[in-house]
């Protein structure tokens, strides 16, 4: 990947020239073209809503989605979108700001979700359900309003893995987020291009590109919450066993429905053995 000005988009001018940040790069990119190959994701005539958070994760999303877009190797049109809850201390002015310096289309949405969450949740119960809720069907009406056919996520590879031990642990059921899915009312793909990327590369990524982080103080400030508690119990066991994530997630990739016990993914009533003379006899 060469970085003369002409031929990249704004999102990666500045970016490091050494060696490990263009392997970085380079991985994340490759990444994301994989899955989105892999699950296919692309539709014909496709207009995608990115939602951007501030953090991180959707930072490292977006630059990806426009690196293959500015390559020729993601054909659909991009929209990024930025839902402001009204979070107190929210900085508003910050993403509009970053998104028309990188040249990014963008809508930006002011919905005052936090204080729903804040008068609905009981006072000790965490934010992150409801919250999660108000905010997904908000970017599904703006997708809509768009004429998107995607709603676009940020979700990476740990938090794929996060999930799906949760679900474990606490659900009873072997699930997790899909890399693409359909929404309930059956009108838009939710899509996570990030799903084989590992979150030390988006945090490695989007450090290094300087973008403007804006942390989530609300569900951010809560203790003892479901996910951080699997996400500790996963990061001892990658510092055990480095690799391990990966392993695991390459058995969310290799599901075999008939050495698990689920009779409706499996016929175990109709299994029969093979006739041979020694059965006969």
């Amino acid at each position: 990947m060469t970085d003369e000005i002409q031929e990249i988009h704004p999102l990666f001018q500045g970016a490091p020239r050494t060696t490990e940040f263009r392997k970085l790069r380079k991985r994340i990119v490759r990444y994301v073209r994989e899955a989105v190959e892999q699950y296919g994701m692309v539709e014909h005539g496709a207009k995608w809503l990115v939602a951007l958070s501030g953090g991180k994760d959707s930072y490292t999303l977006l630059a990806a989605l426009y690196e293959l877009k500015w390559r020729g190797l993601l054909p659909v049109e991009l929209i990024a979108c930025n839902l402001d809850q009204g979070q107190p201390g929210f900085p508003a002015t910050v993403l509009p700001e970053f998104l028309e310096r990188v040249q990014v289309a963008h809508r930006i949405e002011h919905q005052d979700t936090y204080s729903i969450v804040m008068d609905k949740v009981p006072e000790g119960r965490t934010y992150c359900s409801l919250c999660s809720r108000l905010r997904r069907g908000n970017l599904y009406r703006i997708a809509r309003e768009e004429g998107c056919s995607a709603l676009v996520l940020g979700h990476h590879r740990d938090d794929i893995l996060e999930t799906f031990f949760m679900n474990l642990f606490h659900g009873g059921r072997l699930a997790t987020m899909p890399p693409k899915l359909v929404n309930e009312e059956g009108d838009l793909f939710v899509l996570r291009p990030l799903a084989h990327v590992a979150e030390a590369d988006c945090e490695r990524f989007a450090r290094a590109m300087d973008y403007p982080i804006i942390p989530c103080d609300l569900c951010g400030s809560q203790d003892g919450l479901q996910r951080q508690q699997v996400k500790a119990l996963l990061d001892e066991w990658e510092a055990n066993s480095p690799g391990r994530r990966q392993v695991m997630f390459r058995a969310l990739m290799n599901a075999r429905p008939s050495h698990l016990l689920d009779p409706k993914l499996f016929d175990f009533a109709g299994l029969g053995l093979k006739l041979t003379d020694k059965n006969i006899n």
